[in-house]
């Protein structure tokens, strides 16, 4: 079942090898939230990544059309926040679509699914 709907609009930039992504969310229930991830190309396919809400460094490999991307996010929710695993695989689906798969989990239990469609106008 749906809990919440969002829309994100990004904005990236590369300076070499080290980027910036600026995510701003827009959820169903009026919420906003803004991460900002800095990501850096490590080379063969591989990149790290850093935001103020995400637990250590974000890890990824990228290979043909698809990046997986892993990071542990810390998440408010009731007066408190909890710490989720995030494990996505983004495919790129041609020049202008992606579509996004995340698996969130708490102490290796699954808990639940984000799915998502990116479109570049």
């Amino acid at each position: 079942m749906v809990q919440r709907r969002f829309v994100v609009q990004l904005v990236g930039r590369w300076q070499g090898d080290v980027g910036t992504l600026e995510e701003d969310f827009s959820y169903s229930d009026g919420k906003t939230e803004r991460r900002v991830w800095t990501i850096t190309a490590l080379g063969d396919g591989r990149y790290k990544g850093t935001a103020a809400d995400v637990i250590g460094e974000a890890q990824g490999e990228a290979r043909g059309n698809a990046l997986r991307w892993s990071y542990t996010l810390r998440l408010p929710a009731d007066g408190t926040s909890y710490d989720v695993q995030f494990d996505d695989w983004m495919y790129l689906m041609d020049g202008k679509v992606m579509l996004n798969k995340a698996s969130m989990s708490k102490f290796g239990f699954h808990v639940g699914d984000v799915t998502l469609s990116f479109y570049k106008p």
